[in-house]
């Protein structure tokens, strides 16, 4: 079967991490990104497999520049992060990472977070970082990271402060130890205004958790979820998966939301990328995006189908995946599409208009409902495959938005890009930014880009 080239583009050396031509190429129902390095030779790896076709799944968008880029253009993407008048999208989540201590040691970990304690940010210099964040104008959802946050003891300090600066959506990346474990800590983060946990979870039993993270976890999670429930805290469940670990668990994963709403209000799945500290693994074994999405098919008996969803309009159409539903009192969800969907005869997507719903989307979807849970079912959402918000009669609108506020899941993922994957078409939209010691916002996987040897383009 011949290799046929779908477009060129850029990438990096895996082991230099020089700037070099790549290849998008296409053999059969796979894509690859083919690249040479003059000095390291040829490097290929698998970017997509299988359905939704490769050439079926982008959207057309109008790419913007950032109000303010505060890198010039030197040495070329993507070395002046920061950002640069060559990125094509708006921020939409700044992570604040305010510590780079851990109090598990993962064998997978993008950050590299350590064991013990490292000299942290202090609350001025977090101030200042809020503040700093403001100039372009309009404020950005904020997720507070590190390392684990967690083990500052000032951590409800820092998000009050962010809402007392103007941050209206303020989230916390979490391995969930200490809030399955303190209760009256997540009650002083609720307190202080926290508006949404996102909490690594990456199965369902602790055979999973003894290879990823090291240990049994499963049962503080549990305890982590339960304690946020009761404070009404949202949650969103995180799994990292790796392949031939959790693939597998994708289905019970689903159940266990489904179990667990409405205090869960969401699963975002993220394929394992290969920097920071990985597994001695191939980094050529991959899992895709469309693999990700038959899974959810397969593995719930159909109950979610792999059209169910679509490309993001905010970041590069190949970059993530997202979908909507909603609970029927049968305990099976059932999609909620919009007729809008961006593709075939509809307008390009403006980029600037869609990191604006996005930023909306995040703080309305995976916050908990501040007036506890809904007696019982509506029963709107019974029979069918499908419901499009476009054609809900007036009577049943409200009934179907009570019922939408309590009992809806999202469900998506990202595929974060590593040294082997990165394509520079796709870095230059995105919309998930870190915010760096020297007060730059640079995209996630720039920041975290390490070379085959576990030297790091940005993150020192």
């Amino acid at each position: 079967m011949e290799n046929k080239v779908l477009k060129n583009t850029e990438s990096v050396c895996p082991k230099c991490l020089k700037r070099i031509t790549a290849q998008r190429i296409k053999k059969g129902d796979e894509v690859y990104l083919r690249k040479e390095c003059p000095e390291h030779g040829t490097f290929k790896v698998l970017v997509w497999k299988g359905n939704p076709k490769y050439e079926d799944w982008p959207l057309e968008k109008i790419p913007i520049t950032p109000s303010i880029c505060q890198t010039e253009i030197e040495q070329g993407c993507p070395y002046d992060c920061g950002l640069c008048p060559d990125h094509r999208q708006e921020t939409c989540c700044v992570l604040l990472e305010i510590t780079t201590a851990c109090n598990l040691y993962c064998p997978v970990c993008f950050a590299q977070a350590q064991e013990g304690k490292r000299e942290d940010p202090d609350l001025q210099e977090i101030s200042r970082w809020y503040d700093k964040l403001k100039e372009p104008g309009f404020i950005y959802n904020i997720q507070i990271s590190g390392g684990e946050p967690t083990i500052r003891d000032d951590l409800p300090e820092i998000i009050k402060m962010g809402h007392e600066k103007g941050y209206p959506y303020i989230q916390l990346n979490t391995n969930g130890l200490r809030l399955g474990k303190e209760p009256s800590f997540v009650k002083k983060l609720k307190e202080a205004g926290l508006n949404s946990v996102f909490l690594q979870f990456d199965g369902t039993n602790d055979e999973i958790y003894r290879k990823i993270r090291g240990k049994p976890l499963l049962d503080i999670k549990k305890a982590a979820i339960e304690n946020c429930a009761r404070e009404g805290l949202g949650v969103v469940l995180v799994p990292t998966l790796v392949p031939g670990v959790n693939l597998d668990n994708i289905g019970e994963i689903i159940s266990f939301a489904i179990e667990h709403m409405p205090g869960v209000r969401g699963v975002h799945f993220q394929p394992i990328s290969y920097f920071g500290r990985y597994p001695e693994s191939p980094p050529e074994d991959r899992i895709t995006i469309p693999e990700i999405l038959r899974a959810l098919e397969k593995q719930t008996s159909g109950m979610i189908k792999a059209e169910n969803f679509a490309p993001p309009a905010a970041e590069n159409s190949y970059c993530s995946f997202q979908g909507n539903f909603i609970l029927t009192e049968e305990g099976v969800l059932k999609s909620i599409k919009s007729q809008v969907t961006g593709k075939c005869c509809s307008p390009p997507v403006n980029a600037q208009e869609a990191v604006q719903k996005s930023r909306a989307f995040v703080a309305r979807q995976w916050v908990a409902p501040e007036d506890g849970s809904p007696n019982g079912f509506c029963g709107c959402a019974k029979g069918g495959e499908e419901l499009s918000i476009g054609v809900i009669n007036t009577e049943s609108l409200d009934i179907f938005l009570n019922q939408a506020r309590y009992y809806t899941l999202a469900i998506s993922g990202m595929a974060f890009q590593d040294a082997w994957t990165l394509d520079l078409e796709r870095l230059r939209d995105c919309k998930v930014h870190v915010f760096s010691p020297d007060n730059k916002l640079i995209p996630f996987c720039a920041y975290n880009l390490t070379d085959m040897n576990g030297e790091s383009l940005y993150r020192k």
